[in-house]
């Protein structure tokens, strides 16, 4: 049985993991991911920041758990990374000093379209394949880089229709920092649709945790789902905090506005370092599509509510008055444009 490396620090990259593990044959992974993928030294829990300051708390055990990952990387046949490169490309140089012939494939590049495109040069030097699940991703690596397809793909599989479909889901983020910000001005939102079912969908890492320690009493205005596909699904709008939430929402057709509130002097710096219009990934993707800078065009599929703007007024004035049938066609072109799953590709690579 081959023996795999897995770093998959992120619930999303875990869901891609999950799928990808489909398709394997004779294959034992080992490493950073949910429990119940195999044999996990740590968890996303272990892992979880959010902002600078929480980042530079857990520098020590980052690098521990860097270190221990590389010496275990002596005993693997291969290493798929997914994903947190601030983690994974130092893993990826330590891997490579233990062992230059250790074959490392990258599964979900880092966004060097946005920021820090000096990766670029350390992904192709440590690694031996990269796995692009963004088509304009690949015009940003000489050789190694290769597009193959996006993981949503594998895991949405139909375009719905939303004009029969009721229910409105709000998603305020997978991190309690994030949750605190956002979900208090999503509960006004809530109260003032009083006639219309509301549906909260909250991480599957926060199951059978006290969620109103987490959330507040507030969470009685909502009924609860841990899955995020089948509520997205089955509702007709959604409040969308940010992530790839956004763009499962955008692949399965529900209209959506994108609300996100960082603390201010995370969303300073993030002002300094990340030259961006926009931060939700079908507007990158739409801005791709009509041949702009990706996330930095002009052109959107959808409406960004950030830091101030993120009001219970302005959330509204979205959910009554975005033009649906606009949406539902051009959210198919996104679609049109990511063509196929990327799963079984990156199963090549490893059988």
């Amino acid at each position: 049985m081959k023996k795999i490396l897995v770093s998959a620090l992120e619930p999303s990259s875990n869901i891609h993991l999950r799928e990808l593990k489909k398709y394997l044959k004779d294959v034992e992974l080992i490493g950073i991911f949910d429990e119940d993928l195999g044999r996990a030294v740590y968890t996303p829990k272990d892992f979880s920041v959010m902002g600078f300051g929480d980042v530079l708390s857990k520098l020590k055990f980052f690098y521990i758990a860097n270190k221990k990952m590389a010496e275990m990387s002596i005993q693997v046949d291969m290493v798929l990374l997914m994903d947190s490169s601030s983690f994974n490309i130092p893993l990826a140089k330590n891997i490579k000093k233990k062992d230059i012939t250790k074959n490392i494939i990258y599964y979900i590049l880092p966004q060097v379209w946005a920021w820090k495109s000096w990766r670029v040069k350390l992904l192709e030097k440590y690694c031996d394949r990269l796995g692009a699940i963004l088509p304009f991703e690949v015009s940003f690596y000489k050789n190694k880089a290769t597009y193959v397809g996006h993981p949503l793909l594998d895991e949405i599989q139909k375009y719905e229709n939303t004009k029969t479909k009721k229910g409105i889901i709000f998603m305020p983020g997978s991190r309690k920092g994030e949750i605190q910000r956002i979900f208090p001005i999503f509960v006004q939102v809530a109260k003032k649709l009083q006639d219309e079912k509301k549906i909260l969908v909250i991480p599957k890492t926060f199951f059978g945790m006290d969620l109103e320690s987490i959330y507040g009493t507030d969470i009685k205005e909502f009924e609860i789902s841990f899955d995020t596909h089948k509520s997205l699904h089955e509702a007709e709008f959604a409040f969308i905090c940010s992530g790839t939430a956004t763009l499962e929402a955008a692949l399965i057709g529900i209209p959506f506005v994108l609300g996100y509130k960082a603390r201010k002097i995370d969303f300073v710096i993030a002002k300094i370092f990340v030259k961006l219009s926009y931060i939700g990934l079908a507007n990158i993707f739409y801005n791709a599509m009509n041949n702009e800078k990706p996330g930095k065009g002009k052109s959107k599929l959808h409406e960004e509510l950030i830091q101030d703007k993120l009001t219970c007024a302005n959330l509204l004035e979205q959910y009554y008055n975005l033009d649906r049938e606009k949406f539902l066609m051009q959210s198919g072109r996104i679609r049109e444009y990511l063509k196929y799953g990327s799963a079984e590709n990156i199963a090549k690579w490893i059988n």
